[in-house]
């Protein structure tokens, strides 16, 4: 007779979705009548009643073998003493990820597939990869705050569930997976805990010295705390996270990674452990773990896969509790080519006779995280040469660029903007990067800068590129001296990209896009987002700069000394064959390369 399910390996309640974006257990159904799960990759058991037959019944009632394999594999197996579902799995008849369906069928559990599963990597991180290469088996999400998902290639070892149990201090709950998959989050589990180190940095300044690091030895009782940090900044690095956001909750602490400029939850902090982590990010970056009631600013560097990677941390004491936001800064990743940028056609033909004219200003202008930074970087490593002399003045300068000196802000100091610039000057520079003109002082010495023959490349908070010339009027500086010195107003966002895996073709009707304020003849053939593995299910992947590029024409010129409206600069410089963001995303996206939703989001 086929052994008894044990007590412990009941089904899993299906992980709803609240409206305020927690998770809770659903009400067990009865067996036999298992709802549907509402997360991607956990399936519930069929309830057909498998749980009185043997495996090799289930895998030929699921319909993974023939009965004749199944009979051959078990007199094989009585002959070498080994179960048949192994011998099945070695002679290629059936599947890891079948023989895990068959295992979840077989004692009525959920089934769940890792590669769409969103693991929780602070749950994942609560055992150490070697125990979970022991015992088979990773905590994959919480069920609720004292209950954990756990994925298992055996759920019929129960000593390897109490010891998990022990491990943790949280009960368990079992779902089925197979081996291959469990391995290989393990093996990420193992990187990110090997891949992760810190060197510490002094201040807030681009030293290269490296604080002592003995005052971060994992003692007996911070050691689940460092890793949990540890392991979800390297998940972020690892997924492209340019943000990091540690919210304190009323029960637990939502982590959230900004990934291609949106947002998503990573992860779930209980609540014992949120004195913990925020103190761990604090003493990261030297701050006053005593101090609660002010937000305090940090930074460190850390080194993840030879990858070099800035931290720059911001604690937030906020109503449920204190919370932090890490901006990644990697070194590595965020520098770009032109031809990456998505720059192309007369816009790009216009930009790069710019940046190698001997003088004159180039305006790089949007909202915050658009990209002006990389712009400009990428134009730097354009016209980097051996002959000129390139100085910038950033704050913070965010990547290092080989031969061009860095210049950062330190207002401590008394080194701002201006008075930097002033410096600069003085340096016999060809090539000035100001990172960004903030008021009017710092305004008028890069324009005044761009008049005495060096090139100036600078951006400014703006929507569009005509509206460069009114924010700098607003300014207090004279119209003349704008005509005169500014020669391109770049206006940019980013868009995500769409999968090139699962992206779907589509047609986008005249009358809709007329409605979004798309200027089309007809309809237009496109590509829409799906979602998959790969794109995490989001149907993106990267993002692609959308680009409008302003000369300062002769007719520009007149109209900006005259004080025209910025209506009327808009016009002429549409009617000189400026792309405006909507008209250059929209032939992106008859490219294939973003979507008219990601358009339409970031254009407005």
């Amino acid at each position: 007779m086929p052994e008894a399910r044990p007590d412990y390996l009941r089904p899993v309640p299906a992980v709803l979705d609240e409206p305020d974006g927690g998770l809770r257990a659903a009400e067990p159904a009865d067996e036999g009548a298992q709802s549907a799960p509402q997360t991607p990759g956990l399936t519930p058991p069929s309830g057909h009643g498998h749980s009185a037959m043997f495996l090799t019944d289930v895998i030929v009632d699921c319909g993974f073998a023939t009965r004749e394999r199944v009979d051959e594999a078990i007199a094989e197996a009585r002959v070498a003493g080994r179960a048949p579902e192994q011998i099945l799995l070695e002679r290629n008849v059936i599947s890891s990820e079948q023989l895990s369906r068959a295992l979840a069928e077989r004692y009525g559990l959920y089934h769940v597939d890792l590669a769409t599963f969103h693991v929780d990597m602070g749950a994942a991180n609560l055992i150490s990869p070697n125990a979970a290469r022991r015992y088979r088996a990773v905590p994959i999400s919480y069920v609720d705050e004292g209950t954990l998902l756990l994925a298992m290639a055996d759920p019929a070892n129960v000593i390897a569930l109490d010891d998990i149990q022990m491990i943790t201090g949280l009960a368990c709950q079992v779902a089925v997976a197979s081996e291959e998959d469990i391995e290989g989050l393990i093996l990420r589990l193992s990187t990110l805990e090997n891949a992760v180190t810190e060197a510490l940095e002094e201040g807030l300044e681009e030293e290269d010295e490296v604080a002592d690091t003995a005052e971060l030895e994992e003692s007996a009782g911070d050691a689940p705390v460092i890793k949990l940090v540890y392991s979800i900044l390297g998940q972020a690095v690892n997924e492209g996270a340019s943000d990091v956001h540690f919210e304190a909750g009323e029960k637990e602490m939502r982590v959230r990674f900004r990934v291609d400029g949106v947002l998503y939850e990573a992860a779930r902090v209980p609540k014992r452990m949120i004195p913990g982590v925020i103190s761990r990010l604090k003493i990261m970056c030297d701050l006053d773990i005593a101090e609660k009631r002010v937000p305090q600013d940090g930074r460190v560097g850390v080194t993840v896969e030879d990858r070099k990677v800035d931290l720059r941390i911001t604690t937030l004491p906020t109503q449920r509790g204190e919370g932090a936001v890490i901006r990644i800064l990697d070194k590595t990743a965020a520098l770009r080519s032109l031809d990456e940028l998505g720059m192309n056609g007369a816009a790009r033909e216009h930009f790069e006779k710019a940046i190698r004219k001997p003088y004159g200003a180039i305006l790089v202008t949007g909202p915050t995280g658009s990209g002006k930074s990389t712009t400009l970087y990428a134009a730097l490593a354009e016209i980097n040469a051996v002959e000129k002399n390139i100085i910038t003045i950033e704050d913070p300068v965010e990547y290092r660029l080989e031969g061009i000196n860095q210049i950062n802000v330190n207002r401590r100091a008394g080194l701002t903007f201006a008075t930097g610039l002033r410096s600069v000057l003085r340096a016999d520079p060809d090539i000035i990067m100001v990172g960004e003109v903030r008021d009017a002082e710092t305004a008028r010495i890069a324009i005044e800068s761009a008049l005495t023959g060096h090139l100036v490349l600078t951006t400014l908070h703006t929507n569009d590129a005509p509206g460069a010339v009114a924010r700098l009027l607003k300014m207090g500086i004279e119209s003349f001296l704008i005509a005169s010195a500014i020669d391109t107003v770049v206006a940019q966002r980013l868009a995500r990209k769409l999968c090139s895996h699962c992206k779907r073709r589509t047609v986008l009707r005249r009358d809709a896009l007329l409605a979004e304020g798309f200027r089309v003849g007809g309809d237009i053939e496109a590509y829409e987002p799906v979602g998959c593995p790969r794109c995490s299910g989001t149907g993106y992947r990267g993002r692609v700069g959308l680009f409008s590029v302003m000369p300062m024409s002769d007719r520009i010129k007149d109209l900006t000394v005259s004080h025209a409206p910025e209506s009327e600069l808009t016009r002429v410089a549409r009617e000189e064959g400026m792309l405006t963001l909507l008209e250059d995303g929209l032939n992106k996206v008859r490219d294939g390369v973003t979507s008219i939703q990601e358009v339409a989001r970031v254009s407005r």
